[in-house]
């Protein structure tokens, strides 16, 4: 088949907010941010503002366009999580205060495309979508609002319209070393809408990000399951 008809151009989105934190798994107890957004997180950006069965989020690649600033905070945290069959939590006996290393003042592109799916209708086609997608962006329109990392670290997103107005990334190059690019996820946890429900199959996959000139280039990134 055609790329054409199956794969869209690509996007330039920038998102920035006040803070973020794109936890490390290996950190159990307190919230530790990577130094940067996630491969994983940004797509979750791109999903808020539009999300079809019919399509597949690719994120190629992330400017950081503010340099890298931390924040040492201590906050209270619900210890357990509400479930269909609980009676309720009180929160004074579950509250727990825990330190975290949080990221300020961020702001990325995130450079990517979409793929059309084996879900995709009759109707469905690459040129709807782009529209549909760079109209919501406009018009600053969301699913749910996108966050970085957090829910409480609301992001605001606006497209740039071409490469030319791209904005410069940080000078900036190093070795960040493994970092979590996506989780990879069982299909029989699929209950046919946006919601999942993992299982022992599901696993996360890692790879090597190097900032080079301030972008960290996805699209020749080694990923490990």
């Amino acid at each position: 088949m055609n790329d054409a008809k199956v794969k869209s151009k690509t996007f330039f989105v920038r998102v920035w907010g006040e803070n973020a934190c794109f936890t490390r798994p290996e950190m159990k107890v307190e919230r530790v941010s990577y130094d940067v957004i996630t491969p994983s997180a940004a797509r979750g950006v791109l999903e808020a503002i539009l999300w079809k069965p019919a399509i597949c989020w690719h994120v190629e690649q992330i400017d950081i366009l503010n340099p890298v600033k931390w924040a040492s905070v201590r906050r209270n945290e619900v210890g357990s999580r509400m479930s269909p069959r609980s009676d309720g939590i009180f929160i004074e006996e579950q509250r727990q205060q825990r330190a975290g290393l949080f990221l300020r003042d961020v702001a990325y592109t995130i450079h990517a495309h979409f793929t059309m799916t084996e879900k995709a209708g009759a109707d469905d086609n690459v040129n709807k979508f782009q529209e549909m997608f760079a109209r919501r962006v406009q018009k600053g329109q969301c699913f749910n609002r996108p966050y970085l990392g957090c829910r409480e670290f609301s992001a605001h997103f606006e497209l740039i319209p071409d490469e030319s107005s791209l904005p410069e990334p940080v000078r900036d190059t190093r070795d960040l070393g493994w970092m979590l690019y996506d989780m990879c996820h069982d299909a029989t946890g699929d209950n046919g809408g946006h919601i999942h429900t993992c299982n022992d199959a599901c696993h996360p996959s890692f790879f090597r990000a190097q900032i080079i000139n301030g972008s960290i280039n996805l699209k020749t990134a080694e990923v490990r399951a």
